[in-house]
């Protein structure tokens, strides 16, 4: 594995807002059907084999604070699983992972938002749970929709299930960089939207880079993995096989993929 200057990959130290140790989550093959009360009465327990797959096995890094760091893999390697378990949403069957501090999560384009609330209930909802109060929440209320653009202000009181994928993730991108966590997970999403809105993104992500935040990003786009990422982290098949400066990762992940 490589190494960056300053931080040793692999190395934890006492300043290290995230800490992965032999971290692993296993998963059922294919989702195990509801059955009926008759089927739940009749069937013989464990006579069925119970197929299942390590999507992370045996995972350990660490990362110090202010690091931006990007994920690559192909799809199924383990890149949003692991997004999900340092934000607490999975529990690991093996090892551990540790975070310092709170996490902003933009993970799967909303963020955690619930489709049969309002636009408006999600924002107030969500920066709640993140420790804004009323306060701190109406100050930046009108900074966050302004961010997300007219079409999401004029909706604001719809259900938010009724939004378009592309104004779900501009209100969720607008919500979760507003909010003072340390740690910013953003999964895919700059991908979405047209190319003014990903511009107004980059800028906020330049921003936040540069107020000290730790940034995990997965991305296909090795463009703004270069942009934003000076460490990267290759998971291939759940496993890490990569740890070093971004652009020696892309090169290794692109001769594997090749």
């Amino acid at each position: 594995m490589g190494s960056l200057a300053g931080h040793e990959a692999g190395t934890p130290s006492a300043r290290d807002v995230i800490t992965a140790d032999g971290l692993g989550i296993e998963f059922y093959r294919s989702r195990r059907r509801k059955l009926s009360l008759r089927e739940m009465a009749l069937r013989r327990e464990n006579t069925a084999p119970k197929e299942t797959f390590w999507a992370l096995k045996d995972v350990s890094f660490s990362v110090g604070p202010g690091e931006a760091v990007g994920l690559v893999g192909s799809n199924g390697g383990g890149k949003s699983t692991l997004l999900k378990m340092i934000a607490g949403v999975l529990l690991p069957d093996e090892g551990s992972v540790k975070v310092q501090g709170g996490v902003a999560p933009l993970i799967e384009l909303t963020g955690g938002f619930l489709g049969e609330l309002s636009a408006r209930e999600n924002v107030l909802l969500t920066a709640g749970l993140h420790g804004l109060d009323k306060h701190e929440i109406s100050e930046r209320f009108d900074d966050i929709v302004d961010f997300a653009g007219p079409q999401v202000r004029q909706g604001l009181d719809m259900p938010f299930r009724h939004f378009s994928s592309g104004m779900q993730v501009r209100l969720g991108f607008a919500l979760i960089t507003t909010l003072d966590e340390p740690i910013v997970l953003v999964d895919e999403v700059l991908a979405v939207g047209d190319r003014a809105f990903r511009e107004k993104c980059y800028q906020r992500m330049e921003d936040l880079l540069s107020q000290g935040r730790t940034l995990f990003l997965v991305s296909h786009s090795e463009a703004d993995l270069r942009r934003f990422c000076t460490r990267g982290l290759y998971l291939q098949s759940g496993r890490l096989v990569a740890d070093g400066p971004m652009e020696d990762v892309l090169e290794q992940y692109n001769a594997s993929s090749a």
